[in-house]
């Protein structure tokens, strides 16, 4: 049982108590769909509906075909290939560019960097099919959409938001201290940013490589615009599906995009902790 402070009174441990039990029954309302959908997805039936097999539990109810269809569909095994290869390659990119730009806007000689830095996140301000529109009639003079760099620099600029935030994020706790000691030591400036910044940072900017690369991996409204029958990915095939021919299939890949991201957001968590370890130690 959890301890409270002694002076609580009845009235403080009801407020606590109320407050635990309204974040839990948020986190279900928000979670409930995703739940739905994972045994609906092991379904024998071609329905997006419980049986009454799979309420009575019954094993015949339940099927791993679905799944199987994934790896036997030349449309699906496309979308996901092209997802991970624009992801990968967009992810790059903006983990470059945001950390480079998060690095100049972390100094405070930086000219109008409140202006600068607004710039460079109005991509998550920006209602994004005003954003895909504006690529799309951009793009067209250059002959990139239906093409695999257009999509994956459209991926690349709606990653680097994200970049920026959480590396600025992990500099605010840096020491420059350690940089300009590099500096009188000998060490050009690229050297110490590369041994003594890159190494302190880099959780932060892990995390806003996997921020960078969720989005790319779940971005629909600029693949629409911009890609071509080729550059179909897991989101635009997902999105075909339900107005063409609407199977299970498609829960059993959104079932698979629900582990990949517990997995990512484990992985956050671990950045996270590990972060707090490395500035804890710094500041000791």
């Amino acid at each position: 049982m959890e301890a409270y402070p002694a002076y609580y009174t009845w009235r403080h441990k009801l407020g606590a108590y109320g407050l635990k039990l309204t974040a839990w029954a948020v986190l279900f309302f928000l979670i409930l769909p995703i739940l739905v959908i994972i045994p609906l997805s092991f379904n024998a039936e071609p329905f997006f509906s419980f049986t009454e097999g799979m309420l009575r539990l019954d094993p015949d109810a339940y099927s791993l075909k679905w799944y199987a269809a994934i790896f036997h569909s030349q449309n699906w095994l496309m979308a996901i290939r092209n997802s991970f290869f624009i992801g990968i390659f967009a992810t790059l990119i903006a983990t470059t560019l945001g950390t480079l730009a998060a690095v100049g806007l972390a100094s405070e000689h930086m000219p109008y960097r409140r202006l600068i830095t607004a710039l460079l996140l109005s991509p998550m301000i920006v209602p994004l099919i005003i954003v895909a529109a504006g690529m799309f009639f951009f793009y067209t003079r250059f002959n990139l959409v239906g093409s695999f760099a257009g999509i994956i620099i459209a991926h690349a600029a709606l990653g680097v938001p994200f970049v920026i935030i959480t590396v600025t994020a992990t500099l605010a706790g840096f020491d420059r201290t350690l940089y300009q000691a590099g500096l009188s030591m000998g060490a050009s400036p690229l050297k110490v940013f590369r041994d003594v910044v890159i190494p302190l940072i880099r959780p932060g900017v892990i995390s806003g490589a996997l921020f960078a690369f969720v989005t790319s991996f779940d971005e629909i409204v600029l693949v629409l615009f911009l890609a071509g029958p080729e550059q179909g990915t897991i989101p635009r095939q997902m999105f075909a599906g339900l107005r063409e021919q609407i199977n299970p299939t498609i829960l059993a890949v959104a079932t698979l995009l629900i582990v990949v991201s517990i997995l990512f957001l484990a992985t956050l968590e671990f950045l996270r902790r590990r972060s707090e370890r490395i500035r804890a130690g710094a500041l000791s």
